[in-house]
């Protein structure tokens, strides 16, 4: 599974998408739970880079190569790649909280993503059923390189 794709239920236009500052308080709990010192962004992302890296950023049109582990609010690892070279995505089509969040950093940085569930799975949840409907996320992404 790439857990960092959209996936599309097609009972999606049936359910409603919670806002984004109804997770504020689960991503806070995880973020405190896990030492992270978030930085909210005004799209309701909260966020922590733990690196930089050098260079430009990633575009939308961008092909990215990352490694990162995803993981629901309860610690439960839903998916996982370890090696770059099986993604090469391009930014554009992944969830909205990777477009907004992998701009901030650049080829060999790090960041961790605490995404409203608004801004990564809505009300379609993982095609396998990993990633419930409207569920907040959390990535430990590296940023390996952007084409």
């Amino acid at each position: 599974m790439n857990g960092c794709k959209k996936s599309y239920d097609p009972g999606y236009s049936n359910c409603t998408p919670v806002p984004v500052d109804n997770d504020s308080a689960a991503l806070l709990k995880f973020a405190s739970d896990h030492d992270i010192k978030p930085t909210r962004d005004s799209s309701g992302l909260y966020y922590e880079i733990q690196g930089f890296g050098s260079g430009p950023g990633p575009k939308g049109t961008s092909a990215v190569y990352v490694t990162y582990v995803g993981k629901l609010m309860d610690g439960t690892t839903f998916d996982s790649v370890g090696n770059s070279t099986t993604t090469g995505w391009i930014l554009n089509t992944l969830i909205q909280g990777w477009q907004i969040g992998l701009p901030k950093i650049y080829s060999g940085g790090r960041i961790k993503l605490l995404i409203p569930s608004a801004l990564a799975y809505t009300c379609s949840g993982s095609a396998d059923g990993r990633i419930p409907r409207n569920a907040p996320v959390y990535f430990d992404v590296t940023l390996v390189s952007f084409q």
